[in-house]
């Protein structure tokens, strides 16, 4: 995800003492001491990105700087996943301004969009990676369909992954997103020597099995140079994910992959496809840093089990070839894919293995289409497609 120079964030490290988890629900914060009233303790919990969804968010492509000498042809990448996705629910599309949306109506048109699919909620936004801005939706089970409370979000405070200062916008970008749909939002705020912190995470950052698993990297979370609640440690980052998106286990692995400037997403290289079955990216290169990273993984999840006991079915996938520009290795894996309501979107790069990869969740998703999309483009802003969506659960 490219985004304009800017120092790294420090990190900041308090001494540890016993936590409390407090909640906002809509605009008001109502604190409490005990987990009871947390949204897990309350019957929400995420669900699984193939378990059917009312829309999928996207933010429209504005800001040229990511895509050097290829920012023309982003919004037709954006259109076609837009085509393909509306063929299957809807699409909530973020647009800066009256300006953007006639464009972007124009461009899907187009390209065959059916644009009485496609929702165009006005928000100025800083970038386009929807995945870690629109808050993690939570559903509650055993509630019916559009009833009130239904639907939730878990609205962590993004700051632009530790790194970036320009994020204001997206921030508020994913409140009017909570807005549009009227959506309650419980936000995790923990307290430590009588100081409010509030958690940060990105859409990202985690994977889930909707049967209370969850993925993600200690370099992310815990100690990387981005990491993004070091005060936290291990326990309360744990009471935290189970406390707001319902992970009753959750499956560390190490580092991210090569040229993610996000400092570790777990989205770019382990993903779940099913209860138990993870797939995770394979470097079979010895010389490539991906070799070692990707191979510690996968000893990780051999040695793993979910939530309800059971060892993971792991699923080999495996990388396209090096893609660098100008100098800068980008962060090009098949694992970045998309699972929509009747369609798995799947990144291509124009290489030999998008074929082997395009195969592959064939066998996995044998009840929906397999759309590749040429994102070999898109990629030169350091993300490709499961961080240009988020998924709105239904119910």
């Amino acid at each position: 995800m490219k985004r304009t120079s800017a120092k790294t964030l420090a990190r900041k490290r308090v001494n540890r003492k016993p936590a409390r988890v407090a909640r906002r629900v809509a605009q008001r914060t109502s604190p409490h001491g005990d987990s009871a009233q947390t949204p897990f303790a309350e019957g929400y919990a995420m669900p699984a990105e193939w378990e059917p969804h009312e829309a999928t968010w996207l933010a429209w492509p504005h800001e040229a700087s990511d895509w050097p000498g290829k920012f023309e042809v982003i919004a037709w990448v954006f259109a076609e996943m837009a085509r393909v996705l509306t063929q299957g629910e809807r699409v909530r599309l973020i647009v800066g301004s009256a300006a953007e949306k006639k464009r972007a109506s124009a461009v899907f048109a187009s390209a065959g969009v059916d644009l009485k699919r496609v929702d165009f909620v006005t928000a100025a936004t800083d970038r386009s990676w929807t995945r870690d801005f629109v808050p993690s939706f939570v559903v509650k089970r055993g509630v019916k369909a559009r009833q009130r409370g239904a639907l939730a979000a878990a609205r962590f405070r993004f700051d632009g992954w530790h790194r970036y200062p320009n994020h204001k916008k997206d921030v508020a970008a994913g409140l009017a997103a909570l807005k549009f749909g009227d959506t309650p939002a419980f936000e995790p705020v923990v307290t430590l020597d009588s100081k409010r912190h509030h958690v940060v995470l990105e859409g990202g950052a985690i994977d889930v099995d909707g049967e209370g698993t969850l993925l993600a990297t200690e370099e992310c979370l815990l100690d990387g140079k981005q990491a993004r609640n070091p005060e936290l440690g291990r326990g309360l980052t744990e009471q935290v994910l189970r406390d707001f998106l319902g992970a009753q286990k959750v499956v560390w692995l190490g580092r991210g992959i090569a040229g993610d400037d996000t400092g570790g997403h777990v989205d770019d290289f382990a993903r779940f496809v099913a209860p138990g079955r993870v797939v995770v990216a394979q470097e079979l290169d010895k010389k490539d840093p991906n070799h070692r990273v990707l191979g510690e993984a996968l000893e990780r999840l051999r040695g793993a089990r979910d939530a309800r006991g059971r060892r993971f079915d792991i699923v080999p996938l495996p990388m396209p070839a090096p893609i660098v520009f100008d100098g800068q290795r980008l962060p090009a894996s098949y694992a970045n894919f998309y699972v929509a309501s009747e369609a798995v979107l799947v990144p291509t790069f124009n290489d030999p293995n998008d074929r082997v990869a395009l195969g592959i969740f064939g066998e996995l998703f044998p009840g929906r289409d397999i759309v590749g999309i040429y994102s070999r483009d898109l990629v030169l802003g350091l993300g490709t497609l499961h961080c240009s969506t988020q998924q709105e659960p239904r119910p």
